[in-house]
C-alpha cells in the first residue's frame, strides 16, 4: 500500500532505522540522510530484527547530504543531540516547502535547536520508549518495547494540534505505538525519570539495566535519583502521580538486558548527551528555585567522562 505522506529521516541510528524502515514497510516514501552507513545501505539495504517481526528492505531511498533530498512532508530529527549545531545545515532543504518538523531525541527542550531554524509553531518533539541498538551498518536490532509519545513543541488554542494527529496516525499505521499528548514538557520529565538514573549510573557504575536492577544499592541509588526528578518536574509545572516512580523501576526490572545509549557511547568513544539529559533540566529546575544534589553529582561525573574521552581521542588523532 503506497500512502500520501513523505518522511525524511536525519540519522540512521538505532532509532532513525527502525522507525523509518517501519514507515517503508507500510508503503511510505521515506528519504534517509545516512553518513557512515550510505554506502552499505544502497547497496545492500536495511536488516530489521524485531519483536514485530524480522524484515530487509532494499531499494531504500538514500541521502549522503541534505541538499539532495526533496521537500518532506515531516522530517525526523533521529540524530543525537550532540550533533544539533550542524541542524542548521540539515533541516532547510527538506523543510523548504512547510514541512513539519518531529524531534525524536533524549532531553529536555531540545526542540529548541529544531525550532530555530523552522520555526517553532512547526516543531514537534516525540519521547520514545524503545529498546533498540545499532549493531552493524544498515542492520538494527530492536529488542523491546517502542511507543513514542509525541505532542506539539509550541501549542496554539487547541489541545493538540491536527499536524500531531495526522503523524500520529501515520506512525500508528507502520505499526509504531504512538501517541498524542497535550503537554510535551510533562511527556519529557516522564522519560527523564528513566533517562537520568539508567543512562548516568550505566556509565558512572559500569552496568547494563538488568545489573543496575539486581544490585540493591544501585536500585536503591536509582530510586533516589528519580525522587529528586520527580521533585524537579513539579517545580517546573510538570506535576505526575509519586506512583510513575515505582512503576519505571517495575517496567525496567521486567524489560531485556539493556544498554543505554549512554553507556553504547560511552563504550564507542562517541560524545554523549550530557547536556540534553542533565544539563538542561538541572538549570530548568534551579530557574525555579529546586536543586537536584544527587542528579548534579552524577553530571559532573559525567561530564568529568566526557571530557575525558574527547581528551583521548584527540590524542590517538
Amino acid at each position: 500500500m503506497v500512502t500520501n505522506t513523505r518522511f525524511g529521516i536525519i540519522g540512521g541510528g538505532a532509532l532513525g532505522g527502525l522507525y523509518g524502515c517501519l514507515l517503508a514497510k507500510a508503503g511510505y516514501e521515506v528519504h534517509f540522510l545516512l553518513h557512515s552507513d550510505v554506502d552499505h545501505v544502497r547497496r545492500h539495504g536495511w536488516k530489521v530484527e524485531t519483536p514485530l517481526g524480522d524484515f530487509e528492505l532494499a531499494d531504500v531511498l538514500v541521502h549522503a547530504s541534505a541538499e539532495s533530498m526533496p521537500p518532506c512532508d515531516v522530517t525526523v530529527v533521529a540524530l543525537k543531540t550532540t550533533q544539533n549545531g550542524i541542524l542548521a545545515e540539515l533541516l532547510p532543504k527538506p523543510t523548504s516547502q512547510g514541512g513539519r518538523v518531529l524531534v525524536l531525541q533524549n532531553g529536555l527542550d531540545i526542540e529548541r535547536d529544531s525550532a530555530a531554524v523552522v520555526g517553532p509553531e512547526r516543531v514537534l518533539g516525540g519521547c520514545c520508549f524503545l529498546c533498540s541498538n545499532k549493531v552493524g551498518p544498515g542492520h538494527v536490532r530492536h529488542l523491546d518495547h517502542g511507543r513514542i509519545l509525541l505532542g506539539d513543541y509550541h501549542p496554539s488554542g487547541e489541545q493538540v494540534s491536527q499536524h500531531a494527529l495526522a503523524i500520529c496516525d501515520d506512525l500508528v499505521h507502520a505499526g509504531i505505538d504512538a501517541k498524542v499528548v497535550a503537554d510535551l514538557a510533562t511527556a519529557r520529565w516522564k522519560k527523564l525519570i528513566w533517562n537520568i538514573p539508567f543512562n548516568g549510573l550505566s556509565v558512572a557504575l559500569n552496568a547494563s539495566t538488568d545489573e543496575l536492577m539486581d544490585n540493591p544499592e544501585s536500585c536503591a541509588l536509582a530510586r533516589s535519583l528519580m525522587k529528586e526528578v520527580h521533585q524537579a518536574a513539579a517545580a517546573c509545572g510538570s506535576v505526575m502521580s509519586g506512583r510513575v516512580i515505582e512503576t519505571t523501576l517495575e517496567v525496567t526490572r521486567e524489560m531485556v538486558p539493556y544498554d543505554s545509549s549512554m553507556r553504547l557511547d560511552y563504550l564507542n568513544h562517541r560524545p554523549m548527551e550530557v547536556e540534553a539529559i542533565f544539563g538542561n533540566p538541572i538549570r530548568a529546575a534551579i530557574e525555579r528555585g529546586c536543586e537536584m544534589p544527587r542528579v548534579q553529582v552524577l553530571y559532573r561525573q559525567l561530564l568529568f567522562l566526557n571530557q575525558q574521552r574527547l581528551a583521548s581521542r584527540i590524542a590517538a588523532q
